[in-house]
């Protein structure tokens, strides 16, 4: 028997506006609720939308990125459905007419491959409102979120595992974070991951598919990896018990993921494109986009994390692993281009970021470039110690240094005495008072063997205490050995 899994994966992304979709009102996420409303968001009789014109363009940004093509005309359509948070019973969607279509997303796999997850569309909406449910009696409804600009990204089926659809999301995120189209914060709820399941059994001569599920809402990458995993085994324990547990004998499901006990929950039937019962919006004009806005919007896209990760890698000589990490975020990666292209070595300017600048950054929530220290200071930090100006540890201590104090690094060094001594005849006088203290050592070192190595370096270690860490290990270390073997 093999079993197969099939996902694809739709995507709905807040985008990075200051007003909702088709009306003046601003988009506050922390606000009171229902504070954010007007007459065109509400349904009012009368109420006549507007199109948000930076929407389009960062969803016209996306799809770029995406490798997607751009309809040069598409139109707004009514999607009509009832619920609570959804003032209008409709909701305004492109049907038909996506504004973008048919691209692709290289993602990393474990492996150090990639694999190709084709773009069936991405398309531009309003969002619903919000239904609030959790420790209450009742259900009250927070309209602040009604009207919100949308882009739903849907993928073709090409995902064939938990990891792939988690890594597709992460992947995803940093992208539309990376061109500024969204904050993809996921706790405000900004994105939201809705995979469609199913699974191919072969067994024999015979195909197996069993009906297709959709999880609704998953705001969670954890959540997102968990859900399409419990789906896989459900699936396959459910056509065990029945072999007509295939799409042509049973209906579509939308289920739910219930994140405390870790398992998907039957919500209602999947409804059909026909269920909407969509036609063209009236109060809406088309939007036409022809040659010379796209070509607009295309010059304000800048260098894209995948292009700049290979570059960091073919120029910087950087490893996979370092240069992933670096363009985990737009604000990190220019940071450190910046240092490097200001003359400082990538590979000690890599050691900086990700040893102690992301870890403050990471510890004071804030991104790499608002921690108090400039790319500008980490370039001259990083020419300190090529040059042997200080030790690592000490590039640790003037780092910290800079996030309170003023002044460039090597000031910071001279001020706090870090300045890594490499006079040798400064280093002469230490050495030679470390080995007549510790005759047994050099005698050990002299007679070879094993014990050779671990008597150099305790010497090494003796000298390093006694200057306080200042000595250049690398002086010392010549120092030591011309008078070991002389």
């Amino acid at each position: 028997m093999d079993v197969k899994l099939i996902v694809g994966l739709e995507i709905h992304v807040h985008l990075a506006t200051n007003t909702k979709m088709f009306c003046g009102c601003r988009l506050g996420y922390d606000d009171p609720p229902n504070t954010n409303v007007c007459p065109v968001c509400l349904g009012m009789p009368g109420s006549l939308p507007v199109i948000n014109k930076q929407a389009y363009i960062h969803s016209v940004r996306t799809a770029l990125a995406l490798n997607c093509s751009i309809t040069k005309f598409t139109k707004w359509d009514r999607k009509s459905y009832y619920y609570p948070d959804l003032p209008k019973n409709y909701q305004i969607s492109q049907y038909d007419l996506p504004m973008s279509e048919h691209g692709y997303m290289d993602i990393p796999l474990g492996d150090g491959k990639t694999k190709r997850i084709r773009i069936l569309r991405a398309h531009l909406e309003e969002d619903a409102g919000k239904n609030l449910h959790e420790g209450l009696g009742h259900s009250q409804v927070d309209l602040n979120r009604a009207g919100s600009p949308l882009l739903e990204i849907v993928t073709e089926p090409d995902l064939n595992s938990a990891e792939e659809c988690r890594i597709l999301a992460m992947e995803l995120q940093k992208l539309v974070q990376f061109i500024g189209a969204s904050h993809g914060d996921m706790q405000k709820g900004h994105m939201r991951f809705e995979p469609n399941i199913n699974l191919h059994i072969t067994e024999g001569n015979n195909t197996y598919k069993t009906p297709i599920c959709e999880v609704k809402n998953l705001n969670s990458f954890r959540a997102v990896e968990g859900a399409v995993a419990y789906e896989e085994w459900r699936h396959l324990e459910e056509w065990k018990m029945d072999h007509d547990f295939v799409m042509e004998k049973q209906d579509k499901q939308n289920r739910g993921w219930d994140d405390v006990k870790k398992e998907t929950v039957f919500q209602r039937g999947k409804e059909e494109a026909h269920d909407y019962r969509y036609f063209p919006d009236p109060d809406l004009v088309p939007v036409v986009i022809d040659g010379v806005w796209l070509e607009e919007i295309k010059s304000t896209m800048g260098e894209l994390p995948a292009a700049m990760k290979e570059r960091f890698i073919s120029d910087y000589g950087l490893n996979d692993y370092d240069a992933m990490v670096l363009t985990g975020d737009k604000a990190t990666a220019t940071f450190f281009d910046d240092a490097v292209k200001a003359g400082a070595k990538a590979k000690i300017v890599t050691n900086i970021v990700t040893q102690y600048g992301l870890s403050i950054a990471n510890e004071k929530q804030v991104a790499l470039d608002q921690i108090g220290v400039s790319s500008a200071q980490v370039a001259d930090l990083a020419k300190l110690i090529d040059d042997g100006t200080i030790n690592s540890s000490a590039a640790k201590t003037i780092f910290e240094k800079m996030l309170t104090e003023d002044g460039d690094p090597k000031s910071i060094a001279e001020k706090h005495n870090l300045i890594q001594v490499s006079d040798t005849s400064a280093l002469e006088g230490i050495l030679d008072q470390v080995l007549a203290d510790n005759q047994k050592a050099v005698e050990d070192f002299r007679a070879g063997g094993k014990k050779a190595p671990k008597s150099r370096g305790f010497l090494l270690g003796q000298v390093m205490q006694k200057s306080k860490g200042q000595a250049n290990p690398k002086v010392v270390g010549d120092l030591l050995d011309a008078k070991l073997n002389g």
